[in-house]
């Protein structure tokens, strides 16, 4: 069998032709550039480009990471959505700042996002739990995220009894569900280049506060 260390040492990046990327053609404003990207990654084959990094800190400061789903991306941030009673929701409920971070190997470009996060509607996270399919309103009626689970078995109980009520009751609602909304205050965009002269372009706010224009600027890679 081959070692972690053979196989590690082994796997090669971006074997592939990458696209250009000319940052002064970027636009003054972060999002229509992330709508490109992520319609391009999408484009290009690129399985779940919707799936993104979420780093928080806990009460102690110590950070902590998770792959979530992205749920919107407008003028007011990236959205996802969680259970307010997760690891992730008690995080942000103490420290209501994130990070975010896309991968797209396909196309050799990253995305990172730091960014202030607020809370949505009552009202938004309901119509956010049921414009997905039965089986996320299920998984939502489970709850309980990130607590200690005492067997698989139980488990399966739970989730039985959720997907019958999650047909049955289309409507239902999970009260701790919550919509999250990242408004950014630095964003960047990388794009990879096989001769590692990597590209990337970072937007920051103008000011202290995270508010303000945003500025454009040239990073070492």
């Amino acid at each position: 069998m081959t070692s972690f260390h053979e196989t590690l040492r082994s796997l090669r990046v971006w074997d592939i032709p990458l696209p250009a990327f000319d940052p002064d053609s970027a636009p003054v404003e972060p999002l229509p550039l992330f709508h490109e990207w992520f319609l391009a990654a999408a484009d290009a084959g690129q399985a779940e480009p919707h799936t993104m990094s979420l780093a928080t800190v806990d009460a102690d400061g110590r950070p902590d990471v998770r792959t979530v789903m992205l749920h919107d991306a407008d003028e007011r941030g990236w959205h996802f959505a969680s259970h307010a009673t997760s690891a992730k929701g008690r995080h942000l409920a103490a420290a209501p700042h994130a990070a975010l971070g896309f991968y797209w190997p396909v196309q050799g470009r990253q995305v990172r996002l730091r960014g202030r996060v607020a809370v949505a509607s009552r009202a938004e996270a309901y119509a956010d739990l049921h414009a997905r399919s039965t089986g996320a309103l299920a998984a939502a009626l489970v709850g309980r995220q990130s607590e200690p689970l005492d067997s698989l078995g139980s488990l399966a109980a739970a989730s039985e009894a959720a997907w019958q009520r999650a047909q049955a009751e289309p409507d239902a609602d999970a009260e701790t569900w919550t919509l999250y909304v990242l408004d950014p205050y630095e964003v960047e965009f990388f794009q990879g280049d096989e001769r590692r002269q990597h590209v990337r372009l970072r937007y920051r706010r103008t000011d202290a506060a995270g508010d303000g224009d945003w500025k454009r600027e040239l990073l070492w890679p």
